[in-house]
C-alpha cells in the first residue's frame, strides 16, 4: 500500500458502539473515517464522500446492506468502492447473498482487530492496483486515439 496515500473510509453501521469499535481498530491505519447510520445515509455519503472502502453492516433501517451493496455496484460512478460486509449474519445464504451483491469481502461479528486490519489492508492495496489499472487503461486509449488522427 502507498504509504503517502491517506485512504478514505466509510463505517456504516446502526449502532454507535458497533461504530466507535470500528473506528478505534483503524486509528491504527493512516485513513480519513466517516460514519452512516443506516443505508440511505450510506448511500448519501458514498457519493459525497468518496470512499476507497466502506465496511457496511448487514442489518441496518431504511436499506439493508445488502440493498446498499446492490446499488452501490450498480452504480457506475460508485461501483469501484470496495465493500468489506461486516455482519453477525454467517448462515451460507447470508454469504451467497453477500456475494451475490457484489461485496468484495465479507467479515463476521465479533470483529477480531488483526482481521479487520488485514482485509482492509487488503481491499485498500486491491482498491490502489484497480485504479491505478483504469489510469493506464485510460491513457493508452487517449494515446490510441491521438495515434489514429495524426
Amino acid at each position: 500500500m502507498n504509504e503517502s496515500t491517506t485512504h478514505r473510509i466509510l463505517i456504516a453501521d446502526d449502532n454507535q458502539a458497533n461504530c466507535e469499535l470500528l473506528e478505534a481498530y483503524l486509528s491504527a491505519l493512516d485513513c480519513h473515517i466517516e460514519i452512516a447510520m443506516d443505508g440511505q445515509e450510506t448511500l448519501d455519503k458514498a457519493r459525497s464522500f468518496s470512499p476507497d472502502l466502506i465496511l457496511l453492516d448487514v442489518m441496518m433501517p431504511k436499506f439493508s446492506g445488502f440493498e446498499v451493496c446492490g446499488q452501490i455496484k450498480q452504480d457506475p460512478a460508485l461501483r469501484k468502492i470496495m465493500i468489506l460486509m461486516v455482519t453477525a449474519l454467517n448462515e451460507i445464504g447470508d454469504i451467497q447473498r453477500a456475494v451475490d451483491a457484489g461485496t468484495n469481502d465479507f467479515l463476521s461479528k465479533p470483529v477480531q482487530k488483526v482481521e479487520l486490519l488485514k482485509r482492509v489492508e487488503n481491499l485498500l492495496a486491491l482498491k490502489e492496483v484497480t485504479d491505478e489499472n483504469e489510469r493506464l487503461r485510460q491513457y493508452i486509449q487517449r494515446m490510441e486515439e491521438a495515434s489514429s488522427i495524426q
